[in-house]
């Protein structure tokens, strides 16, 4: 799988950016995510748990989450 990042400026309408994306052929899905809210890391760690109970990864979704509870990145 294949990501692009882009960063935006504080005052862009990300909504109307990940509107346009999500209508471009190819592109499967699209996600805001805020560096400076700690739920986005969260979020991303339950969207990886999905991920991870599909494999039979139970220690790693545990281990994960926990990390992101206890150690929240900072800026």
């Amino acid at each position: 799988m294949k990501y692009i990042k882009v960063l935006l400026e504080e005052n862009v309408e990300a909504e109307n950016l990940q509107e346009v994306l999500a209508n471009i052929k190819g592109i499967r899905t699209t996600e805001i995510v805020d560096e400076e809210n700690p739920e986005s890391e969260l979020k991303k760690a339950f969207n990886k748990s999905k991920e991870q109970l599909k494999k039979g990864e139970y220690e790693n979704i545990v281990n994960d989450i926990f990390d992101i509870l206890v150690h929240p990145k900072t800026k």
